[in-house]
């Protein structure tokens, strides 16, 4: 885990991802790129000649003056830290800084959001989800121990789910951490007979491992809904993160079909860790 992108708004919640990413960049020797984006409008951005207009070069000046207070941290000590300051106006643009940096992993801080403005609007972190191509962390609350022992890996087991399931398998065994997979069986799910969860369990892992060796860590669920039944788990085993594929569902395919990987990702009080598929 080379690089970790930390996209910052200096709000206390960016700064528990600060801190999360900083203690995982002292484990991996991992450089720190902590980016903020203004989130200017065509109009400031842009003056006559095509050029950055002084009201733009004054925000900018500002975000930088911003980092000096907020990056001078004692859990940054001899961690490569990289500020960065962006005028994008799409959160969905901090997958380009990813792949431009070859990064490993984006830790986010989230508040979560709830009705109306969930629906119609969304949290930045839900964008960031949406659109990343790398893991992505959210951290909901202050890290003060950020040793992940236990971890939900919550799975459709659908073979598209493959990949994300390597990947998160790669990411938790140098964390240290035991992974437990789940499949929830729910109405909001197309629930499954018994039989059928275990051919569908027992193809996949014959895909992902070759054979039927982890069979016996794969727990299956019953409860309302997929997402209920993913948090109702993670509890009764005292995990310490939960990790979950997306589609990165965007426009009317996100409206009408939703993601249970974002509404987790909103919801959960737990670190939330996505991988896409």
């Amino acid at each position: 885990m080379k690089k970790i992108i930390v996209p910052i708004d200096f709000s206390e919640h960016s700064e528990f991802a600060l801190e999360a990413a900083a203690s995982l960049a002292q484990k991996f020797g991992s450089e720190l790129i902590v980016l903020h984006m203004l989130e200017l409008s065509n109009a400031i951005i842009s003056s006559a000649n095509d050029t950055l207009s002084q009201e733009a070069v004054f925000y900018l000046k500002l975000a930088e003056q911003k980092f000096d207070t907020f990056l001078d941290k004692p859990y940054l000590k001899d961690i490569k830290v990289t500020p960065i300051v962006k005028h994008f106006k799409v959160w969905s643009e901090v997958n380009d800084i990813a792949i431009e940096h070859d990064a490993n992993l984006i830790v986010m801080g989230s508040q979560g959001a709830s009705g109306f403005k969930e629906v119609l609007i969304g949290s930045n972190t839900q964008k960031v989800v949406r659109h990343a191509n790398i893991p992505v962390l959210v951290i909901k609350h202050n890290p003060i121990l950020l040793d992940f022992e236990n971890a939900v890996f919550a799975s459709d087991f659908e073979e598209e789910a493959v990949k994300p399931y390597l990947k998160a398998k790669e990411t938790f065994d140098a964390l240290g951490t035991n992974m437990h997979l789940v499949y929830v069986n729910s109405p909001d799910g197309n629930f499954r007979s018994s039989s059928e969860i275990d051919k569908k369990i027992a193809a996949f892992l014959r895909i992902a491992e070759g054979g039927l060796d982890n069979l016996k860590d794969v727990n299956v669920v019953s409860d309302y809904s997929v997402e209920k039944g993913i948090l109702n788990f993670a509890n009764v085993i005292g995990a310490d993160v939960i990790a979950v594929a997306t589609h990165g569902r965007k426009g009317l395919s996100h409206f009408f079909d939703g993601s249970v990987s974002e509404d987790i990702a909103n919801h959960s009080t737990l670190p939330v860790m996505t991988f896409k598929i």
